[in-house]
């Protein structure tokens, strides 16, 4: 599906924000937060599934601020430089202006989830300890090693999906962060893909993994219809 670029005003400039609105025109919103590549092709690919699926969907450009930005999806390094250069409460700060908006979309009814993958999964945990969405879905949140202080801050129903075969998250974490995230609270659902590695969603040959893909997919789409309310088109 087509999408439209929208400006939101913010104390150090205007925000850009990818918008994809679903075949009904109305729907629950879900804010996608990008990987380390930015609002790549494939972040705007699965926006545009969410949009099909019945959903209004935001992507911010959380790069926005930073000189020479454009980077390629298998760019690595250039991706993970672009991250480290950008300041986290400066694109956490972008990524509750992009939320507020959405939520207060007419079209959403006020109900939004977070998605966020790899950089994004964990700006969007953060954030939940925050803003307190109606639901959070995590794909292998980088950050989320050293964010589990916040767990007991994230109340809403959360989604985490994490691979057993993650080079830069390795196993042992990924156990340390289900212990965090789902200690006292039964509104979490965790799950681990065999022989996944990182950004297994990606649809890059570097990073793919097809089963771990397709079935975190559908437990998402499952998961943001339980907790918005079944979108129109879902």
């Amino acid at each position: 599906m087509s999408s439209d670029i929208m400006n939101l005003p913010t104390e150090s400039g205007d925000l850009p924000v990818h918008r994809w609105l679903p075949p009904s025109g109305t729907g629950p919103g879900v804010l996608v937060l990008q990987e380390i590549f930015g609002v790549s092709d494939y972040v705007r690919s699965r926006a545009s599934d969410l949009a099909e699926a019945g959903y209004v969907v935001f992507a911010p450009e959380l790069y926005h601020r930073l000189p020479d930005a454009a980077v390629g999806e298998d760019d690595l390094a250039k991706g993970m430089e672009l991250a480290g250069e950008l300041p986290w409460d400066e694109a956490l700060t972008d990524a509750r202006t992009a939320m507020d908006a959405l939520r207060a979309a007419p079209e959403t009814g006020g109900r939004v989830a977070l998605l966020g993958f790899c950089y994004g999964g964990g700006l969007a945990f953060n954030l939940a300890a925050q803003a307190v969405p109606d639901a959070l879905v995590s794909y292998y949140g980088s950050a989320l090693p050293t964010l589990l202080p916040l767990a007991r801050e994230v109340t809403c129903p959360s989604l985490h999906h994490f691979g057993t075969a993650d080079d830069y998250i390795p196993l042992e974490t990924v156990e340390k962060i289900r212990a965090a995230v789902t200690l006292g609270n039964r509104r979490v659902q965790f799950f681990t893909y065999d022989g996944a590695g990182h950004a297994f969603d990606n649809p890059s040959p570097m990073f793919h993994h097809e089963r771990a893909s397709a079935l975190a997919w559908q437990r998402t789409l499952t998961f943001l219809a339980a907790h918005l309310g079944r979108a129109e088109n879902a």
